[in-house]
């Protein structure tokens, strides 16, 4: 274990690229490992989590190598050309490359087993794997639908329309994937908007995908299957769940001014940018440009007052991986912030809702926890802090208490930081070379 303390900071100040966006990497490394020929991706994220996924595609047969130029390579096999693996897929902490990669696999005829850390190992898989069985795949999983299991795919799959029960890129995701090697027309009908890009990089690489907004903000996404896609280029925008960290930062340290360069804002992605804006939050979206398909700016922000407001239940599906940091914001507002329809956090890497709460709670922030919303009482200054955070693996829990401690009036210590490497490679560099002061714990 590594645990990290966070002590109050100086202002902020500087220019920051943070690591490129998590999901578009998984999604550029799988979709490029199934078009034909060679894809270059730039800005890949280097995490673990990525870097699992590139592993269990070598696995799968497919070449991914790291150019002298940074670029990562990929050689496509063509849809439905993954070899059978000789090894167990180790997906480490990855839920999204886990769960994306049954689905690129359910339509494969060949046997997968996958595993993963104790964390992922723990997770519910059985709503990815209920869609992935109509399609004809066969799965034998612990109870619950837990890894690690043994995936099956079909020879012969069969395309379907599915309902999503709840609003899920990662089910979505899935079940397009497993579409690309099925024949005829693969449908999801998602009941509000997920981000979507799958959809935006499957359509890069030349897939058709058909999007029809449907009654009450449904949509209806159609993939015509067996395609044969080609490879494409692909720049990796910055990760805007991982900008949200050094951006509440920078909202909660007095006298901090920062700018985040290249990072993606997919209107999909972008509910923490709305939220923010509605709590005052002085915040600028500069530069606008678009790179594979996928919307890209630069992000100026300075500290000032943030007031506290209600974030509706429809918002989370645009930011849902941004609600630990989002409630250390709530905690230095004033008054009071609700946030609703987050029962989806409790089968993140952690239960991330009772996380969120417990550490606020230890650092002095007054919180009311309820089965899918969380009510912050903000101090509308420094709040106490003092604490010591159970991370329960979760590098997002980790990241935001380490943001909490910049501003607090005592130090906050997180009990581990091993899993920050998930997403955030060198997350306290970055922070600290902005003026930040973030070291590992002394020990006794």
């Amino acid at each position: 274990m590594t645990p990290l303390i966070s002590r109050r900071s100086k202002a902020l100040s500087g220019s920051a690229a943070v690591p490129g966006d998590k999901s578009m990497s998984h999604r550029a490394l799988m979709i490029g490992a199934v078009a034909i020929g060679e894809s270059r991706v730039r800005g890949l994220l280097e995490s673990e989590d990525v870097l699992r996924t590139a592993a269990a595609l070598t696995a799968l047969g497919v070449s991914v190598t790291k150019g002298a130029d940074g670029a990562w390579r990929v050689l496509g096999r063509g849809v439905g050309g993954l070899a059978e693996p000789a090894t167990v897929l180790d997906l480490g902490n990855s839920g999204t490359g886990a769960r994306l990669l049954m689905g690129l696999l359910a339509s494969h005829p060949f046997t997968s087993q996958f595993t993963g850390d104790a964390s992922l190992n723990s997770r519910p898989m059985g709503r990815v794997i209920k869609p992935l069985e109509q399609i004809g795949a066969v799965f034998n999983a612990r109870e619950g639908g837990r890894l690690p299991l043994a995936l099956t795919g079909t020879a012969e799959p069969v395309p379907i329309t599915y309902e999503l029960p709840v609003a899920s890129a990662q089910v979505k995701s899935a079940i397009l994937l497993a579409g690309l090697n099925t024949p005829g027309r693969t449908t999801v009908i998602e009941p509000k908007p997920t981000r979507d890009h799958t959809e935006r990089m499957l359509r890069h690489f030349g897939a058709e995908v058909k999007i029809t907004d449907l009654d009450q903000g449904a949509r209806s996404i159609v993939l015509t299957g067996q395609p044969e896609i080609t490879a494409r280029p692909v720049t990796v925008p910055g990760d805007i769940s991982s900008a949200a960290f050094p951006l509440v930062a920078a909202l909660i340290v007095p006298g901090s001014d920062v700018t985040l360069t290249g990072i993606g804002v997919n209107p999909l992605r972008t509910g923490l940018l709305e939220t923010l804006g509605e709590m005052g939050a002085s915040l600028t979206v500069a530069n606008r440009r678009e790179e594979a398909g996928e919307e890209v700016a630069d992000l100026h922000v300075q500290a000032g007052p943030l007031r506290g407001v209600t974030v509706p239940a429809v918002r989370a599906p645009a930011m849902i991986d941004e609600y630990p940091v989002l409630a250390v914001a709530a905690a230095y507002a004033r008054g009071e912030t609700r946030m609703e329809g987050l029962s989806e956090l409790r089968v993140k890497e952690s239960d991330r809702l009772r996380a969120i709460a417990a550490g606020l709670a230890a650092a002095g922030v007054g919180i009311e926890e309820g089965e899918d919303y969380l009510v912050v009482n903000g101090t509308g200054g420094p709040v106490a802090g003092g604490a010591r955070i159970e991370t329960g693996l979760d590098h997002r829990i980790a990241m935001a208490f380490l943001v909490l401690g910049m501003a607090a009036a005592a130090p906050i210590v997180i009990d581990d930081a091993a899993p920050i490497e998930t997403s955030f490679p060198d997350f306290a560099g970055l922070m600290n070379g902005l003026g930040a002061c973030i070291e590992e714990e002394k020990q006794p």
